[in-house]
């Protein structure tokens, strides 16, 4: 599913990545550990295209991604959720996910132009909402809900992606010790129905869990 062949990466001569290789099969749950600074995060805005390595290659599904840029790869299935989320937070759930569900349509902007679907991808979104137990604030703006809902908002949005593999940055920063467990209930759940998946995470007990 994705192959990474010794990534490397400097800032300021620093070396934040170097010489990363690994090798993901479909259908794999893998977490990615360490502490902070060791270059988790940067190793994902790698695989994700939000920066280049200074060498090295990323494959994925066979395809060599490493020149291509984010919006390409994330089309491609690629998707990624991030440690801080920011949603447009004066727009409800709802809004947020159906932008996320209209990447069909916008593939090219003229499309988007002719071929706006609204109601098909409101459905979309409230679909997505369900699935990860967030529809009852569906109508709430992003600014009135707690992080624990932030958090299945971002992965809502990506799920609207159709994502073949999704990473996720900490996505159990920031919330209680049942938040966590519930959350990281529900991503096994996604995972047991086929999603390849990489974590970074510093909960070690739930990653290993």
């Amino acid at each position: 599913m994705l192959k990474l062949e010794n990534l490397t990466i400097s800032f300021g001569g620093i070396s934040a990545v170097k010489d990363i290789s690994l090798e993901i099969k479909h259908g794999e749950m893998v977490g990615v550990i360490g502490p902070n600074g060791a270059g988790k995060t940067t190793l994902l805005r790698l695989m994700t295209g939000l920066l280049n390595p200074d060498r090295g290659r990323v494959h994925f599904e066979g395809h060599d991604v490493s020149r291509k840029t984010l919006d390409q790869r994330a089309r491609m299935g690629l998707v990624m959720t991030h440690q801080i989320v920011r949603p447009f937070r004066q727009m409800t759930l709802l809004e947020n996910v159906t932008l996320a569900a209209g990447h069909v349509q916008t593939r090219q902007p003229w499309l988007a132009l002719w071929r706006t679907k609204t109601r098909q991808a409101r459905e979309r979104g409230l679909q997505e909402l369900q699935r990860v137990g967030i529809s009852d604030a569906a109508n709430k703006p992003a600014h009135q809900v707690p992080l624990g809902y932030l958090k299945r908002l971002q992965v809502a949005m990506a799920l609207a992606l159709d994502p073949k593999f999704l990473m996720l940055d900490e996505p159990l920063a920031g919330l209680n010790y049942h938040e966590a467990e519930r959350f990281s209930n529900f991503l096994t759940e996604l995972h047991q129905q086929g999603l390849g998946m990489l974590l970074v995470e510093h909960n070690l007990g739930e990653v290993l869990r």
